[in-house]
């Protein structure tokens, strides 16, 4: 007989529950609508009804794309606050873009448009942060909790309980490691798990049996799938969730997605986050923006510089060199020339210091990365973006990739002008291979981190700390 406790009453992942958080976010949207237009004596018209239908939906969409309404992820509620703002922002950018284009025969109030603007969203992210403080105050009283425990005594085990503790507003109790192989000598067991263990399977399934856990959570490595088929099929005879962490950790993973075929459960190991044809226009409209705003600014810049290299040396003021782009076909990336020289063939020698074949103004333009500025011109094209792995020559590309595992894979997304990894201290000449390995290091990381607002950080540290570097020959 299960004994008594106080359970859980809410159900994460119900369906119901993320339908009632979108109908009291669309609620907000209208009252905060309504709330604005009544200051202002402005008359809620079917205009205004119009405006509130389009934006909520649009909203909707983009909130999606963010994953605000997918149940518990475990995610600080800055991140939260952040992508509610960031979806509110766009849906409300692209129908203040659609007011200029389009005559829609009615003029809107720009002090409730001005208004309504940022009390939506702030509205939004108060209501979250008092569901969550509501939902934490509970579980702290016993209410609303769920017990968990840990089949697995090793690293990955470890990391997984490390991960629920820090989160203490999640209710998660944890119960302890249970494995097999403290009793077992012929199975080793991690050394430093061995007196955290606090039972082996035998006495796990008892305590499931009785109801004293809800969740378990299996970090068994692959190797044991035999095992692990078994453990299951005894774990059947409860009623306790049973939740496999596969040790995918083994592999260098990136935007890695579980999905299906007809069933048939898929794991990726190599991915881009740009998969969805989403993902892909915002990345597009995100460079074409920045694009918008920067080329205005370095106009000017740039026709001085072009002037300064025609009257200093001989040669022309764009140098063009083949690189690797996305999916690692050749693209023509355009930079300053800041050489006496314009290699582009199999074999290419980076810029050393007190390189004989940088100019003058050279040297000043590749210290500054004054001479990147033309690829701003490869962004509009396409082949190119603001933010991504700096492109490299394809000599080096060859060489490299022969001498670093998974360097290929920095060309899942397009070449960026700025990157992680010159915002990393990254830049210049890679004369040894750990170099270049810490280099490879960031621009995957940033593969496996992206997002607009990691883009839009990356940004503006380049210019507090990207543009000058003392590595930079």
């Amino acid at each position: 007989m299960n004994q008594f406790r106080p359970k859980g009453f809410i159900r994460p992942l119900q369906p119901e529950l993320q339908s009632i958080k979108r109908a009291m976010d669309t609620a907000l949207i209208f009252i905060t609508l309504y709330i604005s237009l009544h200051i202002y004596g402005e008359t809620f018209s079917r205009e205004y009804l119009g405006l509130f239908i389009v934006c909520t939906v649009l909203f909707g969409i983009f909130a999606e794309h963010q994953e605000i309404y997918h149940g518990w992820r475990g995610d600080p509620l800055f991140d939260d606050a952040v992508r509610i703002l960031l979806s509110w922002i766009v849906a409300f950018a692209l129908i203040a873009s659609s007011f200029f284009v389009f005559d829609l025969g009615f003029e809107y109030s720009r002090q409730v448009l001005e208004l309504w603007l940022p009390l939506a969203p702030l509205s939004i992210i108060m209501l979250h942060s008092l569901r969550r403080s509501t939902l934490s105050y509970l579980r702290m009283h016993g209410l609303n909790t769920r017990n968990y425990a840990i089949l697995g005594g090793n690293s990955l085990g470890k990391r997984l309980n490390a991960a629920l503790t820090e989160m203490p507003w999640l209710g998660y109790s944890f119960v302890g490691f249970f494995d097999d192989r403290i009793e077992n000598k012929q199975r080793r067991l991690d050394e430093d798990m061995v007196d955290v263990i606090v039972g082996d399977f035998k006495e796990l399934l008892e305590r499931a049996q009785r109801g004293e856990i809800d969740h378990i959570y299996i970090t068994l490595p692959l190797r044991a799938e035999k095992r692990i088929n078994q453990l299951i099929r005894e774990l059947a005879d409860s009623t306790v969730s049973v939740n496999i962490v596969p040790d995918f950790f083994t592999f260098n993973l990136m935007q890695s997605k579980l999905s299906s075929v007809k069933g048939i459960p898929v794991v990726s190991v190599f991915d881009t986050p740009l998969n969805s044809s989403l993902d892909g226009s915002v990345k597009r409209l995100e460079d074409l923006l920045l694009c918008a705003i920067i080329l205005p600014i370095i106009a000017i810049p740039m026709l001085i510089i072009t002037i300064a290299i025609k009257i200093t040396s001989p040669g022309p003021v764009i140098f063009k060199q083949m690189r690797y782009g996305v999916k690692g076909e050749q693209i023509e990336v355009w930079k300053f020339r800041s050489m006496s020289v314009c290699e582009n063939g199999d074999s290419i020698k980076q810029a050393t210091a007190n390189d004989s074949r940088v100019t003058p103004l050279g040297g000043f333009l590749r210290r500054t990365s004054l001479d990147e500025l033309p690829q701003f011109l490869n962004v509009l094209s396409g082949t190119m973006s603001v933010v991504g792995p700096r492109p490299h020559a394809v000599a080096h590309n060859e060489y490299y990739r022969k001498q670093i595992q998974g360097y290929m894979l920095r060309h899942k997304m397009k070449p960026g002008i700025t990157g992680l990894a010159q915002i990393s201290g990254c830049r210049g000449e890679t004369e040894t291979i750990d170099k270049m390995e810490r280099r490879i290091h960031h621009d995957l990381e940033y593969i496996r981190q992206w997002s607009v607002i990691l883009d839009l950080k990356i940004v503006v540290l380049t210019i507090f700390k990207g543009f000058v570097g003392q590595q930079a020959y």
